[in-house]
């Protein structure tokens, strides 16, 4: 019976390393993965591109989805959209690919509603002073939106339970390797093998 991917959600605070992690599981782990693209209304920040890190989009357009439920899910995050287009997770999925989306704590339990059997994956530097520096160093924002994000941090810890696993980005080599055990373990998950029990059933029942 062919493998259907599973539905993995990454979310962290920003500033906690997820891009720089999923680049590196995508590139040990690539067949195995596909990682789902978001929409967005925030502007491209200095070597992004539409279509590679985002959709970038306008309100207008964003909005048009929405009403066309082309999202399976959508959140309002420092007063931008971001959203996950349907067809492209769907179709990944069907083909054997396990599908990652990298989103908002908001998006995520959406996610986690509509799709019971998700697994949620939240990704922590080790400390709160790290996250800062992280922050400062990347200088593409001002101390305004750095202190709206630490901000915003403070409220997201509080969701941090709603995660089946906490993945501290300390090491990245360690990170990718627990990430990628914790995504193929959770194929082994009897919930996850419905399809392929009841078809063993039915073939020792015939023996």
């Amino acid at each position: 019976m062919k493998k259907k991917g599973i539905l993995v959600v990454v979310s962290g605070f920003s500033g906690a390393g997820k891009g720089t992690l999923m680049k590196a599981l995508l590139k040990e782990h690539g067949e195995q993965y596909a990682l789902s693209i978001s929409a967005t209304t925030r502007e491209p920040r200095e070597g992004e591109e539409h279509g590679r890190e985002y959709f970038f989009v306008s309100r207008e357009e964003f909005e048009q989805m929405i009403e066309e439920d082309a999202l399976i899910e959508y959140a309002c995050y420092v007063g931008n959209y971001y959203g996950t287009p349907k067809s492209y997770v769907l179709e990944q999925m069907e083909a054997g690919r396990d599908v990652i989306l990298e989103i908002e704590i908001q998006g995520a339990l959406k996610v986690k509603e509509r799709f019971p059997d998700t697994l949620l994956l939240f990704v922590t530097p080790p400390s709160a002073a790290e996250l800062e520096n992280r922050l400062r160093g990347r200088k593409t924002e001002t101390d305004e939106v750095i202190r709206s994000r630490l901000e915003r941090a403070v409220e997201e810890a509080e969701f941090m339970e709603s995660y089946e696993y906490i993945l501290v980005n300390d090491d990245l080599d360690t990170c990718v390797r627990e990430m990628h055990e914790l995504i193929q373990a959770q194929h082994l998950r009897t919930g996850k093998s419905r399809e392929w029990i009841a078809k063993l059933k039915e073939e020792l029942r015939h023996l």
